[in-house]
C-alpha cells in the first residue's frame, strides 16, 4: 500500500485515511478544507488501497453491484494501518468514505488506537454489519456518521437499506455512550465526497481536541 502525506510532519495529530484513485484526485482539496476549518496543525496520511472490495470488507460477502465479491481482508489492511501509528506521542484518528467509511467504523471495534472515527457516507448496507454492531463493543468514544439525503433512494434494494441502517447505528452508539452525530448531506452518494470527508474529520477533531 502506497502512502501520501499532507501537512505538518511534526504534528502530534495524525489522520489516517484509506483511499482509492478517485479519492486521491480530491485529497488536496480535502486537506485544505480540514486545515481551514479545524484551526490546528494536522498530518494526513492517505493510504492507497489496492483492491477496494477485497481489502476493506470485514468478511466475505457476495457482490451487491457489479461482479466483484467482497473478499473479507479488512484485518490484513488494518494490520498495515496500525503500523503507521507507532509513535506514542501522537494522537491518531481514522476516517474514510463509502466502503472505507464502513472499514474505519469496523476498525474501531478491533483496536483502541484511534481516538475518533470519521465515517462519511459509510456502506452501512454491508451484509451483517448491523448485527455485528449489536453484538460487539466499539473501542472509541467519538464517531461521526453522514449520508447523502438521496442515498437511501437507490434502486438497488440492498443499498437502499443504508438510511435505516445508519439511523440504527447512531442510536446504538449513543445508547452505549459514544458521542455520535449523524449528518445529512444534500445529494446522492457521489456528490462532494472530498468535502464530506473533510467535514467528518473536522467534526471529530473539534470534538476531541
Amino acid at each position: 500500500m502506497k502512502t501520501y502525506e499532507f501537512g505538518n510532519a511534526g504534528s502530534n495529530i495524525v489522520l489516517i485515511q484509506p483511499v482509492d484513485d478517485h479519492d486521491l484526485e480530491g485529497i488536496e482539496n480535502e486537506f485544505e478544507a480540514i486545515s481551514g476549518s479545524c484551526g490546528m496543525s494536522v498530518r494526513l496520511t492517505a493510504v492507497r488501497i489496492n483492491n477496494w472490495n477485497n481489502d476493506l470488507s470485514p468478511w466475505e460477502a457476495p457482490a451487491v453491484f457489479g461482479k466483484d465479491n467482497f473478499g473479507g481482508d479488512a484485518s490484513k489492511t488494518l494490520s498495515e494501518l496500525v503500523k503507521l501509528c507507532d509513535d506514542k506521542d501522537k494522537r491518531y484518528f481514522i476516517g474514510g468514505y463509502s466502503l472505507a467509511g464502513l472499514f474505519v467504523l469496523w476498525a474501531a471495534y478491533q483496536t483502541d488506537i484511534f481516538e475518533g472515527v470519521a465515517a462519511a457516507s459509510p456502506s452501512m448496507w454491508f451484509p451483517g454489519f448491523d448485527d455485528y454492531m449489536k453484538k460487539n463493543e466499539i473501542k472509541t468514544d467519538t464517531v461521526y456518521l453522514s449520508l447523502g439525503d438521496k442515498e437511501e433512494k437507490a434502486r438497488n434494494p440492498v443499498m437502499a437499506t443504508v438510511g435505516n441502517r445508519i439511523r440504527e447505528a447512531q442510536r446504538l452508539l449513543k445508547e452505549r455512550g459514544v458521542n455520535c452525530i449523524l449528518e445529512w448531506n444534500e445529494g446522492n452518494h457521489f456528490k462532494d465526497d472530498d468535502i464530506r470527508t473533510a467535514k467528518a474529520f473536522t467534526w471529530v477533531l473539534n470534538t476531541k481536541i
